[in-house]
């Protein structure tokens, strides 16, 4: 069984310190946060924002991904995976899952909660600050076959399998903020971000080409975009976003195991914004290998 939930954070209106959503909910007699079952045909993060909604009344943005809780319930194995959501806005209205929802302190909400896999997922959204800074890092969809293109390789379009994979794109993304969005020089590397109708910054230093001629430019480029502010969109290539990635890791002391790009995969990097003196610093990144739901039954 499979859900989704989140640590829904908003700035206190009186200390001005951040505060997190706990919900009580009436079946169970316990306070947790808010979460629920994935739909059919559904991703993760959909889940996480429908679910949210559905029990607290509140429209999120979400971003890095929190450890995943695992417990069995009525003897069933039972994973969910959590994201911290920063609030937009609603009202809470008590229903048949949620009767009483407090905002409270971290720490206060650490002491309320009644599971200690719950607890588990608050301290590591405590771990970092809540306000961070958010690039979301596409590789293009599938493409054509090489073999079967006769015209100019940086004009092959997507197939059917890339359309879809485009069409997963901009569904999701949105879920997490995204307002800018940039592009490699590449047909299917623009046309996987199209969907999300927003006007397209071409980018050379982040196409293959471009970027081999001076990686620390493409870094730097990068770098300069999450600085801009607002939750930019960068579609690149495979021979690109694991380079970039590994630098940016390496250079702010952050381990990865590994560093995938499947084709319509993307990456939700984290920074700590930037100041006077320095530049944005990666300190979250998680791998998301495609923007569509798993088959039924998997």
């Amino acid at each position: 069984m499979a859900a989704a939930g989140a640590v829904v954070w908003r700035p206190s209106s009186v200390t001005g310190q951040i505060e997190v959503a706990v919900v009580h909910r009436p079946r169970y007699d316990d306070w947790s946060l808010p979460k629920g079952k994935l739909d059919a045909d559904e991703t993760e993060p959909a889940a996480a924002v429908r679910e949210v909604l559905e029990e607290t009344g509140f429209s999120i943005v979400l971003g890095r991904r929190l450890p995943s809780a695992e417990y069995r319930v009525d003897g069933k194995a039972k994973v969910v995976h959590y994201f911290a959501a920063r609030y937009v806005d609603g009202d809470f209205a008590a229903n048949d899952e949620v009767d009483r929802l407090k905002w409270v302190a971290p720490d206060a909400a650490g002491d309320l909660l009644s599971y200690g896999h719950d607890q588990v997922v608050l301290a590591e959204f405590t771990a970092l600050p809540a306000r961070l800074s958010t690039l979301l890092l596409v590789r293009h969809a599938k493409a054509g076959k090489r073999e079967e293109w006769d015209g100019d390789d940086d004009r092959r379009p997507l197939s059917p399998a890339g359309r879809r994979q485009a069409d997963g794109v901009a569904r999701i993304l949105p879920l997490f903020g995204a307002d800018r969005v940039h592009a490699a020089p590449r047909t299917r590397c623009v046309d996987t971000v199209a969907r999300l109708g927003m006007e397209i910054r071409s980018e050379p230093l982040l196409s293959e080409e471009g970027y081999w001629v001076s990686p620390s430019a493409g870094v730097a480029r990068l770098l300069d975009i999450v600085a801009a502010g607002g939750t930019p969109v960068v579609s690149s290539q495979g021979g690109v976003i694991p380079d970039v990635i590994a630098r940016l890791a390496d250079m702010n002391g952050l381990r990865l195991a590994e560093i995938a790009s499947k084709k319509g995969s993307f990456w939700v990097l984290s920074f700590r914004p930037p100041t006077a003196d320095r530049e944005p610093r990666l300190v979250a990144a998680d791998y998301f290998p495609s923007p569509l739901p798993k088959p039924s039954g998997r």
